[in-house]
């Protein structure tokens, strides 16, 4: 068993952001949550991490409510990787990535062996570990990615949440860092904006549109022309030319407002 969302609900501002919203992982698989701005999937990752509580619903981890849980139990579980991460304290590479062992100690207890370990594997992990001793203020945007990634490894999860990890970074550290997610053996839950992307390395979609899902199933189930209208808006060409036979969009153009 691992996490599910059992008809989850949540507003802000008066605003309805999730309606009804079912999710059951599949462990091991990596799920991606694709919808355009504002359909509610930041929304839906911070519910999976037990940062809100929906409205209505339930989410669950190990079938039980995880609102009921002690918040250390699970972090010790479920990592999550926000979109971008700063700081103004001198901080080292392998510094942030102990940050990641919190969970697992005492307040104010020294790190252990065990947490030495931890991190020189979420190092390794995310082919950090020549970068060990450099700087956080001194990496690029997808080395910082890498590091917020090894820090989540570094917590020993079972669960990873991703939202958006790819925002900001150039096409080759997209695709390397998509390729390191999806090769974790881990449940891992990405946010991604770029379909294509969400092709090649997702192994189950979800799509959000207005807070409701409008489709779920592999990418070759999901990804289809007729849905890529209705919930961006856009004209697209879809062939199963992506790699072993994924589907890969072509835009072609935009449509006018529904």
């Amino acid at each position: 068993m691992t996490l599910r969302a059992e008809r989850v609900s949540r507003s802000a501002g008066g605003r309805l952001i999730l309606d009804g919203v079912d999710l059951a992982l599949r462990p091991g698989r990596t799920t991606g949550v694709l919808g355009p701005n504002g359909s509610g999937k930041s929304t839906l990752l911070r519910l999976l991490a037990g940062i809100l509580s929906p409205a209505h619903g339930v989410v669950t981890l190990d079938g039980r409510p995880i609102g009921e849980l002690p918040r250390r139990a699970v972090a010790r579980r479920v990592a999550v990787v926000e979109q971008q991460a700063d700081t103004q304290v001198e901080l080292t590479v392998t510094d942030v990535v102990r940050l990641g062992r919190v969970p697992h100690r005492r307040p104010w207890a020294p790190a252990s062996a065990a947490d030495e370990r931890a991190v020189r594997t979420a190092l390794a992990q995310a082919g950090l570990t020549g970068h060990a001793e450099r700087a956080w203020h001194t990496l690029s945007g997808g080395e910082r990615q890498r590091v917020q990634i090894a820090r989540a490894l570094a917590q020993e999860p079972r669960e990873l949440l991703l939202d958006e990890p790819t925002n900001h970074l150039d096409i080759q550290h997209q695709l390397d860092l998509l390729a390191l997610v999806a090769a974790l053996p881990l449940t891992t839950v990405v946010a991604l904006h770029d379909l294509n992307l969400a092709a090649m390395y997702c192994d189950d979609l979800l799509v959000l549109r207005q807070g409701r899902v409008v489709a779920r199933g592999t990418p070759g189930d999901v990804l289809t022309e007729d849905l890529i209208a209705h919930v961006y808006r856009v004209r697209a060409d879809v062939t199963a030319s992506g790699p072993g036979g994924r589907p890969h969009i072509r835009f072609l153009g935009t449509l006018p407002p529904a």
